[in-house]
């Protein structure tokens, strides 16, 4: 019999696609029979992810811990590595997964301060992108991949969300030193359903974070170059919470489109997805993105940056990949979308392509087969 493992994930923001691939694991691994918890910030989310919350509650056996963890590296990570410490001790884990580049840091450096006191834990990282954004040759770039080095020293095992991350770790950092394995993001069998479009839809939305990295002033400068490639009016909806809200609706206030791109605050998926048939994801950097998945499973055309793992999901050589931060060829494929007849059916893969390739259960079953070897492993030495 398996024995049952008690497992905390730990990550920075409870938002945008690393806190919806804690809440797959977490619902997954709990119906597999183990205890699950939640270590993340508690300076960041709002409403909508208090009732994302609410949902993996009863899947939480460990409850939620939450700590001010800010995205910069600062001296008041001191305070939150002592508080961590205390909180992950007493609730004794065999497994503690960090996720994204903060989460990392306090999984392998507070798991590693128990492995000195002869406490058995595994310890695990998940990057989904993170501190694989920098650019190498930066200087900030040089201090977080050499941290990254260091930090294979304390860590089991390495989980890569798609090949590009990998290729990527590989380049920026180096061949693994320690166990890694490829898992992609998968989507529950509940998100493969079509939603339909509202009779009040929008042309394109923009669904996400409302910051730089993600592109909103990409969307915004694309669909006014849309608008110019068709000549008539258009409409898109902008959906989403982020640092930089105010930025983006001056800047759209300023070029007169503030009636015809509307704003709205973050919301369930699947809700969102009833506003347009054309989903926009106009990233500049991306791991492998949960919108892009849950666009196709739910039967959107989807318009995204050649960036990241994006073109895993879409396909190569797909007519719906503009070139990264590139507004240009972004209107291209948004004006192709809305003015060529099927154009999303012609371009879209197909969708037992991506049951197969990104499913929840898989990505669930593979890490906690690492789990269990990584532990088993040790048990054996």
């Amino acid at each position: 019999m398996t024995k049952t493992l008690r497992i905390l994930h730990c990550f920075r923001s409870p938002v945008g696609g690393i806190f919806r691939h804690v809440r797959d694991l977490v619902e997954e691994q709990s119906k597999a029979g183990h205890e699950v918890g939640i270590l993340c910030d508690s300076l960041t989310g709002g409403e909508h992810e208090d009732r994302l919350f609410e949902d993996i509650a009863p899947f939480l056996a460990l409850g939620v811990v939450r700590l001010p963890i800010r995205r910069q590296i600062s001296l008041s990570d001191i305070a939150t590595l002592w508080s961590g410490y205390k909180e992950i001790k007493s609730l004794r884990p065999d497994v503690l997964h960090g996720h994204g580049a903060k989460g990392g840091l306090l999984a392998r450096v507070l798991g590693s301060i128990l492995r000195v006191n002869r406490y058995r834990v595994a310890r695990l990282y998940t990057a989904h992108g993170g501190s694989l954004h920098f650019p190498r040759a930066s200087l900030q770039g040089m201090l977080v991949h050499s941290l990254e080095r260091v930090l294979e020293l304390v860590t089991d095992g390495l989980i890569f969300i798609c090949d590009f991350e990998r290729r990527t770790y590989m380049r920026k950092i180096g061949k693994p030193r320690t166990r890694s394995v490829l898992i992609y993001n998968g989507i529950s069998e509940r998100d493969f359903r079509c939603v339909p479009t509202r009779s009040d839809s929008v042309h394109f939305v923009y669904i996400g974070m409302l910051r730089d990295l993600k592109g909103p002033d990409l969307f915004v400068d694309a669909f006014a170059k849309t608008e110019r490639r068709i000549g008539r009016p258009l409409s898109a909806l902008m959906i989403g919470d982020g640092p930089d809200r105010d930025k983006y609706q001056r800047m759209m206030t300023e070029r007169g489109l503030g009636h015809r791109i509307g704003m709205l605050p973050a919301m369930r998926v699947q809700e969102a997805f009833t506003v347009s048939q054309n989903v926009v994801v106009p990233s500049r950097a991306e791991a492998m993105p949960y919108i892009v998945l849950e666009a196709l499973a739910a039967g959107k055309t989807v318009i995204a940056s050649r960036v990241g793992g994006i073109p895993e999901a879409l396909g190569e050589d797909s007519a719906a990949l503009a070139k990264s931060d590139n507004s240009d060829d972004l209107a291209r494929a948004m004006a192709e979308a809305i003015t060529e007849p099927d154009w999303g059916k012609r371009n879209m893969p197909d969708i037992e392509t991506i049951r197969a390739s990104f499913s929840a259960s898989t990505m669930a079953r593979d890490t906690l087969r690492l789990y269990q070897n990584i532990l088993g492993r040790r048990d054996n030495r």
